[in-house]
């Protein structure tokens, strides 16, 4: 964030010296020169002591080298040639985890990529205990990603990815206790896998779900039979059941010409009329 503030102390500050230097020239300009020089450098010195942190700012006071305070945010002073502040983001910071080549529990080479979500919670400790906390909490992070990673089957890495966020977000705030950070979450991007194994993936889950047709379709022609025993049964114990039933499907048939109605006759009942015929022909 630009400071303004100490930047409009500084110009009024001047143009209030060179009035007063204006004034003295006309009885002495050595005089005026001198004013005007160690006015301008007091003025620099003055103005650099207002210092402004944003609202998710924080200054760290170095007072002659040693920690001294931590101010901010919004308008605060130093002491000017003594104290030295360092500004520190506290917001919630975003970072890449590179894509990091590693070997599974079951020697399954797979590449992983992932992000890291942390904030300084601690600006001080940040800045004094760590040289660049950044730096070291993204070695940190790749550290335990590949750790954890180690540990897991193929199987577990592709079906509890949370759990192993969970468990990298464990280690590394482990590792990184007093530094002054807050990891606040660790995500996994990307798996990827070679070629070759996709394509057995592929035709592994290819293979389960045609199974699984196979037994859905099992199951119901199983109960399609069960059904149709239970109705056969129905109709022999009822006489007068199969006649409702095929007066109800020709009615369900409709008035359309277009429909053909086939009447299924038993071989016994025509061999019998055959029979009959024969036997009334010579009479005729």
């Amino acid at each position: 964030m630009i400071n303004y503030i100490s930047g409009l102390i500084f110009v009024v500050l001047l143009v209030i010296g060179g009035a007063v230097t204006y004034s003295i020239s006309s009885s002495s300009i050595v005089a005026s020169v001198v004013v005007a020089f160690f006015w301008l450098l007091g003025d620099i010195i003055l103005s650099s002591g207002v210092q402004l942190a944003a609202q998710w700012e924080k200054g760290v006071v170095f007072r002659l080298g040693r920690f001294e305070s931590i101010k901010g945010p919004g308008l605060f002073f130093i002491v000017p040639l003594v104290d030295q502040v360092k500004l520190v983001d506290t917001r919630i910071r975003a970072m890449d985890i590179p894509a990091q080549q590693m070997i599974t529990k079951d020697n399954v080479p797979v590449k992983i990529n992932g992000v890291i979500f942390f904030k300084v919670d601690q600006p001080a400790d940040a800045l004094i205990k760590v040289q660049d906390y950044r730096y070291a909490i993204s070695q940190y992070a790749q550290t335990a990603l590949r750790d954890v990673i180690g540990q897991m089957s193929l199987d577990q890495l592709l079906s509890e990815r949370e759990q192993i966020a969970k468990m990298i977000e464990t280690a590394v705030e482990k590792d990184t206790v007093g530094w002054g950070l807050e990891v606040t979450g660790i995500n996994i991007q990307d798996v990827d896998m070679p070629e070759e194994l996709k394509k057995m993936m592929s035709r592994q889950a290819s293979a389960e779900r045609e199974k699984r047709a196979t037994i859905t379709k099992a199951e119901g022609d199983k109960e399609a039979a069960i059904n149709l025993a239970a109705a056969a049964l129905t109709m022999a114990q009822s006489p007068g059941a199969m006649q409702l039933r095929t007066l109800q499907t020709i009615d369900g048939l409709g008035p359309t010409q277009s429909n053909t109605v086939v009447f299924a006759v038993p071989m016994d009942l025509v061999e019998a009329a055959k029979a009959f015929t024969q036997k009334v022909a010579p009479k005729a």
